[in-house]
Order: structure tokens, then sequence, then C-alpha cells
């Protein structure tokens, strides 16, 4: 009888497809499974040596998506300690704070280059062009070489109270008044209107309106002329980065605790927090790049904003530095206190509460109520 052998061809073709494939994938696996790389390379995995996306930070100026710096607990100050160098503080430790006695051009850069700081890209400088005709604004004398080191454009934004900074032209006049546009390019940040920019885990806020030009610089480098202020109790580094940075709307924003565009009315402890938020949003945006310097002279009472203010009656401190806004606003308050003749400053904080945009600006991760005070003059 005849066998019909097509059946048996078919089984042993397909025993001998079954273990070609079995030995193929056990050499596969014997490998480790690696692949020739494409054409050009493969890109290296995160944490890779060559520090693609490993633990190389970014020095200042260098700017990271959005959410990349993390607030890192008390002692973090929303990516204002990514900056790198001295400044930065150890794991577990805190952060330095700089300070010189020498109130001069010379001792302004001293405290700026105790920080190690590397500034990369457009740096901008951040100061208060000072309200006319008599305010204690930092003087042009005093910033100038600093400024032109670092090759920096300063800028400002208009005021949302009136006054002789209210509009574009009359801004950029005092500008010029003030000495300001001979030392360096000037940028009147929201001459050309507002830009609005996310507050991330804030009480009060969810947004913050800056100047449209605030996103063309990579590094700020902040200069602000420590004071107390008429309405927030005292004005540092926290005041300068939203206040400062805000634009004239934003300004109103910041003071009605985010119910207006226009006015300075509002309830004073939301005004207190939303200022703390919004330089929260500000740090966050620039993912650390800022440096943050207070000159502590011609103390008066009143803000730069006051064209006419109280004369100081205590004595010139000097200047302090850091890479966290927080520590650096708590250690001039600190020295304040601890002045014998800073009785009238200390009362007028005390006053408007001012402390609580410092301790609420810790609560929220900007930086660290704690602080090492390092003495460069020693």
């Amino acid at each position: 009888m005849a066998v019909n052998m097509k059946p048996l061809h078919k089984i042993k073709y397909g025993l001998f497809s079954v273990a070609v494939l079995i030995l193929i994938l056990t050499l596969y696996a014997g490998i480790g499974g690696n692949l020739p790389p494409a054409p050009g390379g493969a890109p290296a995995p995160a944490g890779a040596p060559d520090g693609t996306q490993g633990e190389n930070k970014p020095p200042v100026g260098t700017k990271q998506a959005a959410g990349a710096n993390q607030a890192g607990g008390a002692n973090q100050a929303g990516g204002a300690n990514q900056a790198g160098g001295a400044g930065t503080p150890a794991a577990g430790g805190v952060p330095k704070v700089y300070m010189t006695a020498d109130i001069s051009p010379e001792g302004l850069t001293a405290a700026y280059e105790a920080l190690g700081a590397s500034p990369q890209g457009r740096v901008a400088v951040k100061i208060s062009t000072g309200e006319p005709p008599s305010s204690n604004y930092l003087r042009p004398e005093l910033i100038k070489d600093l400024t032109q080191s670092l090759g920096a454009t300063i800028v400002e934004c208009n005021t949302a109270y009136g006054g002789k900074r209210a509009s574009n032209a009359m801004h950029l006049q005092v500008a010029e008044d003030h000495g300001f546009t001979a030392i360096a390019e000037f940028d009147l940040q929201d001459a050309d209107g507002s830009l609005s920019i996310p507050v991330e885990g804030g009480e009060i806020l969810t947004e913050n309106f800056v100047g449209a030009n605030f996103p063309n610089y990579d590094c700020y480098v902040v200069l602000s002329h420590f004071k107390g202020h008429q309405m927030a109790g005292y004005g540092g580094a926290i005041k300068n980065i939203s206040i400062g940075i805000a634009s004239a709307q934003g300004k109103s924003w910041i003071h009605s605790g985010g119910k207006s565009k226009s006015g300075l009315s509002g309830d004073q402890d939301s005004f207190l927090k939303a200022m703390a938020e919004a330089g929260k949003s500000v740090a966050d945006y620039l993912n650390g790049s800022l440096i943050y310097i207070n000159v502590m002279n011609r103390l008066s009472v009143d803000c730069d904003c006051n064209g006419r203010p109280a004369e100081p009656d205590m004595h010139d401190i000097g200047i302090l530095a850091s890479f966290d806004p927080v520590a650096l606003d708590k250690a001039c308050v600190d020295l304040v206190e601890a002045a014998p003749d800073g009785a009238s400053l200390v009362k007028r904080i005390k006053s408007k509460n001012g402390m609580l945009t410092i301790e609420h600006a810790a609560k929220i991760g900007l930086g660290s109520m704690e602080y090492e005070l390092i003495d460069i003059d020693a």
C-alpha cells in the first residue's frame, strides 16, 4: 500500500523551523541581546558618564526644561542652590551667605566673587532705578565695575503707583538721569507688555506677570538695596525678584493677592505671601540661574520707590551675597535686629509683618531660613 509522505515532510519542515528559531534565540540571549548600534551610534542612557543626563549640573546661566529643579526641602532654594560654585551647600548643609563691610565697587566685586559663580549666556543685572528726586537707590558708581565685567544689561520694569517711572518714556528718562544708561545697556522689560509664568505650589497665586523681555536672559544678578518698605516692611532680594521683576500689571497682581491688575489694594498677608510665590515662580522659570547681592547702606525705613524717604538713623552694615534669596534676606534682618541702632527699621518690619514673606518663601521651597554667615574680610 502506498504511503502519502507529504504530511510527514510538512511535520519535519515544521520541527526544523522551530529548532532553527530556538537556536537563534539562544544565541541572541547568550550575547546579552546587544544589537549593533544604528548609524551614528545610540544615545547614552540617563545617568551616563558623559553627562548627557547624568550628575553634571548646569553652570549659572544654563536653563533646563521647566520642572527640572526640585525644592529639595528646607535647605534647597528651588533650584537656587544648583548654581554651582562655593556657595552651594553640601548635602545636609545650609546655604552660605558671604559678607563684607566694604561698601565700594571693590567690595561689591569681592562679595560676588566669593560665590564662585560663572554666568553663561546673556546676563541681566536687576536693580531699582529709584524714584526721583532723592531716593536711596544703588548708585551707578557702585555697580558699574561689576556690571561691565559681566557684560550685563541693566533691567527694570515700570511701577504701578504712578510717580516718575510709571510709563516707558518717563522711566527711560529717569534711567538716563540717574546714570544707568551711561554704564550699560538698559532694558525696560515691560515696555512691550507682560508675560504670564506659572506659580507652582502657591497658596495665593497660580500665575505671575513679568515683563515681556524677561525670558531674553539666561542669568540674573539681583542687586538689591536692603532697606525698609512702607508696605512690605522691608525690601531685599525676595522683593526684587517678585515686585521688581513683575510688570506694572504684575505688581498690582501681587499687591492684590491675585485679584486685580491695577492699583495697590489688597489684604496685607496675602500680599506678603504673593511676593514669596511670585519670587519662586521667577526662580523656577530660570532653574535657579540667579545670583543675589544685598547692599546694606542708607538703611532708611522707606523704600527706593519713595522719592523723599526718611533719613536713615542707623549705620551702614555692608554687602552680602548668596545663591539663596531667603537665607540672604534673613541674614540681613538678623543683622539689623542685632544692631544697636536698628530699632526704627526693626519696628517698620514688624509693623507690616514683613517676616511673613521670608517664612512663606521658606515654606514653599524658595530657600532656607538657616544659613552660614561668612565674613570675607577676616
